[in-house]
């Protein structure tokens, strides 16, 4: 991979991290204040160790997007809290994903209306961001959620991808977002350097964060990752090297799903930017 882009790309990183015990003492012990932490929500614990540890990692120093998914939200008063809460600690870039909960906590059932309302609110965040599906979402046809993007693209300013380890999914999926007029910038999803040991011990933990939960629905995934040999980011970084760094695909960094594995991911970032360098 071109030394140019692939630097770019790894000085543009969000780490997604599961709200756990541990998670803020790592963060603190291995993340620069320059690197975006995402944390994840859970349709089992709710947003309340979400909003704490967000919270806590923003009074570090660190640029923090919450995760804030809409089946979680009981109803316009509980976003107008979740809201506040978050500008009177600084926060002011959120991740707004339809989330997991079935059924839903209350009034909303999908993303779109979160975001009505958020609008309507004045845009209280600087940043909001969206999902995007480059595989298949295990409910929702392909169709639709390209749509989705479209009718969400006004109230947001970018689009998250999900877990992808296919370059010519990546590929086409890029192609045809733009092709349907969404050009939000987009952090393309990459999982990090996971020790499958460790992951299999994360992924036990069922309901401690969105990416777990979504990585349990696809076990070809999981197969990927548990696979001595069988998963490499750097090795995904250079087959898409093409589609990550052609001006027209609009990618504006990498979003790293850690798996908590934070210390690993870092590490293996640190050392692939001193390769280049050398």
């Amino acid at each position: 991979m071109g030394a140019t882009g692939l630097r770019a790309l790894l000085e543009r990183v969000r780490y997604e991290v599961l709200p756990a015990k541990a998670t803020e003492d790592k963060v603190l012990a291995h993340l620069p204040r320059e690197v975006t932490v995402t944390v994840t929500a859970s349709p089992v614990k709710g947003l309340e160790p979400t909003l704490d540890l967000a919270g806590r990692l923003a009074g570090h120093g660190y640029r923090v997007v919450p995760h804030v998914p809409a089946r979680l939200l009981r109803d316009d008063a509980h976003l107008k809290e979740v809201v506040d809460r978050l500008r009177e600690r600084g926060v002011d870039d959120v991740f707004v994903p339809a989330g997991d909960s079935d059924p839903p906590a209350g009034v909303y059932d999908g993303a779109l209306p979160v975001l009505r309302r958020l609008s309507e609110l004045g845009g209280p965040f600087s940043h909001v961001g969206i999902t995007g599906y480059p595989e298949s979402h295990p409910l929702i046809h392909d169709d639709i959620t390209v749509q989705a993007m479209w009718d969400k693209r006004e109230h947001a300013t970018y689009l998250v991808s999900n877990l992808c380890f296919d370059p010519r999914v990546l590929g086409e999926w890029v192609a045809r977002i733009r092709g349907r007029d969404v050009t939000l910038p987009v952090y393309m999803g990459v999982a990090g350097p996971v020790q499958r040991a460790k992951l299999l011990a994360m992924a036990t933990k069922i309901g401690v964060g969105e990416s777990t939960r979504f990585l349990t629905k696809h076990p070809s995934w999981f197969l990927r990752f548990a696979t001595p040999g069988g998963y490499s980011p750097e090795r995904l970084l250079t087959r898409v090297e093409q589609t990550l760094t052609a001006p027209s695909a609009g990618v504006a960094g990498l979003h790293l799903f850690t798996f908590n594995q934070i210390a690993e991911t870092e590490q293996w970032r640190r050392a692939l930017l001193d390769r280049l360098d050398g």
